[in-house]
């Protein structure tokens, strides 16, 4: 296991090297997950913090509540602070020691302020960088067991669409169908859902972020539901958009839109493809049907660690698909008092071409 990390800590440092950066410290987060394997919780008010310095040197600076868990953890050096001390003049110190008196620190986008301001005294000397660009570089492409981790993802995120169709929904709330969802999520084998369930019914799916309310879903209503599972720290997403009863023309006509769309710009995902031509496929479509204007998001986003991440899927992405890369496909149509529609896959770039992780169908469902 220390090998895996270590592997991936040599290819920051390199990219560090590249970059002129004297050091790195990384916070609690997707970025601590992916270098160490560590997920410490409820470290917002105590320092938790990791250093890499261009020679692959790693520090560990963590609060004395977290010594038991870190017994027997690949790192070797790890400094223990307790309450009665200055975790930021330890910081100080080690910063200094590790990273030498000037140059640039790169500060991991996941950083409190309020740590950041507190130990700002020992970073005034340094030019200060965002590390984001910089682990995005690694993390864009996943590897096999990456992908692996987050087809199981998939696979949870199907099994529930699969739960909710079995359930009667006319006459329940949004609200508590968003709760049986992230239940579900967990039951079925997630460590937890990968963000709050969208459960938009009728005119509330316009909203394409909408938040679950107590509007109860009625016969006729088009309803959008938009969830995800956290598998062994990788995310899923998936997007079905579901009719109670017989559709409207209206209503199925936009349905066949998005899905055309949807379609047109899953098959249009090759290696070598620029990320904005993806999202172009999905809007001219749109946009050829007189919808151009209710399509008001970007075609998709990467996903992984977090749930949104590069590559973006949009007009102003000029990212160039490589095999390993992940990201969602889903175009929406949102018409204000009326309905949305949405559908949205996880797709992975294997091969050469797409592969879509989700399975469920994007045939319109009648519920």
């Amino acid at each position: 296991m220390a090998a895996h990390f270590n592997r991936r800590i040599e290819k920051l440092t390199s990219l560090m090297v590249d970059s002129g950066i004297s050091g790195a410290i990384i916070s609690p987060g997707t970025n601590l997950f992916y270098l160490t394997g560590l997920s410490p919780s409820a470290t917002l008010e105590r320092l938790f913090a990791l250093l890499i310095s261009p020679d692959g040197g790693v520090t560990l600076i963590a609060p004395k509540l977290y010594e038991n868990e870190l017994r027997g953890c690949w790192i070797e050096n790890i400094v223990i602070w307790s309450d009665s001390e200055n975790p930021y003049a330890i910081l100080s110190d080690l910063i200094r020691k590790s990273f030498g008196r000037s140059g640039k620190i790169a500060i991991d986008d996941n950083m409190q302020a309020a740590h950041i301001l507190r130990a700002y005294e020992s970073l005034r000397a340094y030019d200060l960088t965002p590390l984001g660009p910089l682990i995005s570089k690694l993390r864009i492409v996943k590897d096999d067991e990456e992908i692996k981790l987050m087809r199981e993802a998939a696979k949870i995120a199907d099994k529930v669409i699969e739960s909710v169709i079995s359930e009667k929904l006319v006459g329940r709330k949004e609200k508590e169908i968003a709760r049986f969802i992230e239940n579900e999520i967990v039951d079925l084998g997630a460590d937890k859902f990968s963000f709050d369930a969208i459960v938009a019914s009728g005119p509330n799916g316009a909203n394409p972020h909408h938040t679950p309310t107590e509007r109860r879903i009625s016969e006729g209503d088009l309803l959008i539901l938009d969830f995800g599972a956290k598998y062994k720290g990788y995310c899923s997403d998936i997007t079905r958009t579901f009719s109670i009863g017989k559709p409207s023309e209206r209503g199925l006509e936009v349905y066949n839109i998005v899905k055309e769309a949807q379609e047109e710009a899953f098959q249009a995902v090759r290696e070598g493809v620029i990320a904005k031509e993806i999202d172009a496929v999905a809007r001219k479509i749109i946009a050829s049907k007189g919808y151009g204007e209710r399509f008001t998001h970007r075609t998709g986003h990467g996903l992984g660690l977090d749930i949104h991440e590069e590559p973006y899927i949009a007009q102003n992405s000029d990212v160039e698909l490589r095999n390993g890369m992940t990201f969602t496909i889903e175009p929406g149509i949102y018409l204000e008092g009326e309905f949305g529609i949405r559908i949205e896959d996880d797709v992975a770039v294997i091969n050469g071409r797409g592969e879509r992780l989700t399975k469920t169908s994007r045939e319109l469902i009648i519920l």
